[in-house]
């Protein structure tokens, strides 16, 4: 943006975060300006942006918690087969960030996220026909390919869907709206089970490749508010500005070479095994270890999905107020207080049981609190901080943080509750506290436009 200045070149900086008040931005009438104080973006123009994410949320909801119970309905394998073939998938899939970085850089954020939910629904219709362990790993292998292609471009897609500096309400919106679907589909899933059995699990389960198709036709047929810039092929001239030489394509090299961003995805890293805590450690901990009732851990995962669903627009709108890498490290600090919560039943054995319960819920809400902090400002920065042009292979490498980590937790964090049950929250709480000088390093640079 050019702004005139008296008699002096000058350059506007902007930050994320940092800008006009939500008040003052156009298209926000007396309803806009309501909704922005609630903590949400500006939606004008964004409908079918939205509608993918909600359709797309529903559908991973319909199967998210049922996958296992539909595979031992629909093969003779045991628990552990279908464990090991959903863990060979997993692996399998790793790689597929580092595909989707070059495909990133070459036809831009919208093409590769519509064909990262075709990818999806192609593995989630051959679950439809697997019947063996091989073909359970061969489907699963395709779904999270998928899936691993779909994060590594849409965040990339929030700066193209938001008014210049809603970035962060936009990440906090967009994980608020998914928990919600989430949430709905695995709610209708549950009553569907309930009432017709597991034989509906082969609906849901098609149900979910159609949502899939669905939100590929809406990421196509969207139209951004603002430019995409898709990278222009290599023998076509450079944007203005740029001299009219080809336009850079970034490398892997570059990535490795970039201190700021690696710093970033070290932070993500620490912040992804805290996430990895309710699907991994809460309910073998709260049952296993400390023996206590079997309601308790999935108390605490409503209470997590639904404070996230609810809590984040307005959360992130006061945290917006500050710089990304403020609200991260305050992100870390409250994590760091949860962990110590979470491991506090373990010194005082014999208490009773609302007294457990109790602790865990308050390490709970701060867990989630810290989720709230954090998460959108890490996405934030995962696209501030990369570089304007050739971008993709920074997206893949933050997408990889995710899926290491991911892949890592299970491993770690069980054989260490195995050796001595502090030691998970010891980690978790000592990794939080170290990432809190590295996110107040994470200064993202600043996007300047020179005047003519």
């Amino acid at each position: 943006m050019n702004v005139p200045t008296s008699g002096r070149s000058a350059r506007r900086r902007t930050r994320p975060g940092r800008g006009r008040r939500r008040a003052d931005l156009p298209g926000r009438g007396r309803h806009g300006v309501l909704a922005a104080r609630a903590g949400l973006p500006g939606l004008t123009g964004a409908g079918r942006f939205v509608a993918a994410h909600t359709v797309d949320s529903l559908g991973t909801g319909l199967v998210f918690a049922f996958t296992v119970v539909y595979l031992t309905h629909a093969t003779h394998l045991s628990l552990a087969e279908i464990g090991a073939a959903l863990t060979l998938g997993n692996l399998l899939a790793l790689p597929a960030p580092a595909l989707g970085g070059p495909l990133l850089d070459r036809f831009g954020p919208k093409a590769v996220v519509a064909v990262a939910n075709l990818v999806s629904a192609a593995g989630f219709a051959a679950f439809l026909a697997v019947r063996s362990a091989w073909q359970i790993s061969l489907a699963h292998l395709v779904v999270q390919a998928g899936i691993n292609l779909y994060w590594t471009a849409a965040r990339s897609l929030v700066p193209l869907a938001c008014v210049p500096g809603e970035e962060r309400l936009w990440f906090g919106f967009v994980s608020s709206l998914r928990n919600l679907g989430i949430g709905a589909g695995a709610a209708v899933s549950a009553a569907a089970l309930a009432l017709f059995g597991p034989s509906s699990l082969y609906v849901l389960v098609a149900a979910n490749a159609g949502t899939f198709l669905c939100a590929a036709a809406l990421f196509t047929t969207w139209k951004p508010a603002r430019d995409p810039g898709a990278p222009t092929p290599p023998d076509a001239p450079g944007r203005p500005g740029d001299g009219g030489g080809p336009v850079r394509r970034g490398s892997w090299q570059a990535v490795l070479r970039d201190g700021r961003y690696l710093l970033l995805i070290a932070a993500n890293l620490s912040f992804v095994l805290a996430q990895m805590v309710p699907p991994v450690l809460l309910a073998v901990y709260v049952t296993g270890t400390l023996h206590a009732g079997a309601w308790i851990p999935g108390t605490l995962l409503v209470v997590n999905t639904a404070a996230v669903a609810v809590l984040t627009p307005a959360i992130t709108r006061r945290s917006a107020r500050h710089r990304p890498q403020r609200a991260i490290a305050g992100g870390f600090v409250v994590g760091a207080a949860s962990f110590a919560l979470f491991a506090v039943p373990l010194a005082t054995r014999g208490a009773p049981g609302w007294a457990v319960a109790t602790v865990l819920v308050v390490a709970m809400l701060l867990f989630t609190l810290s989720e709230i902090l954090s998460s959108p400002a890490l996405n934030e920065l995962s696209v501030a901080c990369a570089p304007v042009e050739g971008n993709g292979r920074h997206q893949a490498a933050f997408q990889l943080s995710w899926s290491l980590g991911g892949a890592a937790a299970p491993v770690v964090l069980t054989a260490l509750l195995s050796r001595q049950p502090v030691l998970p929250w010891l980690l978790l709480a000592l990794l939080s506290v170290l990432a809190v000088p590295a996110a107040h390093a994470l200064v993202p640079p600043d996007r300047e436009e020179p005047l003519p």
